[in-house]
Parts: structure tokens; sequence; C-alpha cells
């Protein structure tokens, strides 16, 4: 991973901040880029489909990953429900000749960041306030009163760790954020 055209772009946030919009506007505009497949053992939601927005597996099927240790990294987000970047998808990626952008928990970002180093840009999309943030969280119109609850006291703990990241992004305007990560992006990938 150490050779420069290994790198890898991670997104983190709370759940709610904007940071698969800002994705989905990167991916578009930079050619250059490929989403990370992420792998997670929660069921799909709304039109998600298999292998585009995660990689839907059983719990037996990830556990067996993490003992063969296939996981560049993985984290239990909330109780039961597992998230982890298979290096399988890194590797995909990268002999495509593109540069993977994982969209991950916090946790995750901290882990990759940490093996990553040098050739790993971080960012940190940050939500305008909590209370915006809930909003944003009802009008997705997925969460039940319990697990929007557990989504906000989660935000507020990982946004405690947003200075361990290369860069914080502001998330008032999308459009604004969108740019923002855009020139970060760029300048990192020419270095």
């Amino acid at each position: 991973m150490s050779e420069a055209l290994h790198k890898v772009i991670i997104l983190t946030a709370p759940s709610g901040a904007g940071k698969t919009s800002i994705a989905a506007y990167l991916l578009k505009q930079m050619p250059l880029l490929s989403f990370s497949v992420s792998a997670t053992t929660r069921a799909p939601r709304g039109n998600e489909k298999q292998g585009v927005e995660y990689h839907f597996i059983s719990l037996a099927t990830f556990e067996g990953h993490i003992h063969q240790n296939n996981f560049l990294e993985y984290e239990m987000v909330y109780e039961g429900v597992y998230y982890g970047t298979l290096q399988s998808e890194l590797t995909r990626i990268w002999n495509l000749g593109k540069t993977p952008v994982l969209d991950i928990d916090v946790k995750g970002a901290i882990s990759v960041q940490k093996q990553i180093g040098a050739n790993c840009l971080s960012i940190f999309i940050m939500p305008p306030s909590i209370e915006i943030l809930k909003e944003r969280l009802e009008n997705r119109k997925t969460e039940t009163t319990e697990s929007l609850q557990v989504r906000l006291d989660k935000a507020a703990y990982e946004i405690s760790f947003s200075n361990q990241f290369n860069a914080i992004i502001q998330n008032s305007d999308l459009a604004l954020a969108c740019s923002e990560t855009e020139k970060l992006i760029t300048t990192f990938l020419q270095k």
C-alpha cells in the first residue's frame, strides 16, 4: 500500500451529516475516484441494491471474513450491526487505476487512517448542528424514535473525534461543502 497510486480518500461523519451526498457528487465530478462498497450485516433500506450501496451479508459470513483477516477495518457500529471495508474492495479499485472513496464511520476512519498514513486523506463532514442533523434524519423516514435517538447520541460522540482527521468540512450548504471537498481531494491527488 505504500505505492503512490495506492491512495485512499475517507469521508466520515455522523449519520445524516451529508457524507453520502458529497461522495455521490465527487464520484460524478472526478472519474479517477471509485466508491468503495462496504460490507454490512444490516438489511437493505428503501431502494438500496446489493453490491451498489453495500455488500449485504449475513452475520456468519461477516464473522468469517473477520476470522480470515479480510477486512481493512470493521466495527459493530450499532448493537448487532457490523460494517466493514474488505481489503479486496480496495485492491479491485486500485487495479482499475482509480482511488477508492470510503464512506465509513468515525472509528473505522481512524483505523484506516492509522494503517495507510500519508497515502490517506481523511475528511470529517461536520453537520451544522445536532438539531439540523435530527431534522435530516427525521426527513429520511427510515428511523424509529429509538433508532433516531441512538444515532443522535452517537453523533455527539463522533463529533468529539473530528479533530483527528486531516480536514473538517462544515456541511451547512451542500454545494459549498461539495466544492470544498473536491478542492481538497484534487490537491491531495496531485501530490
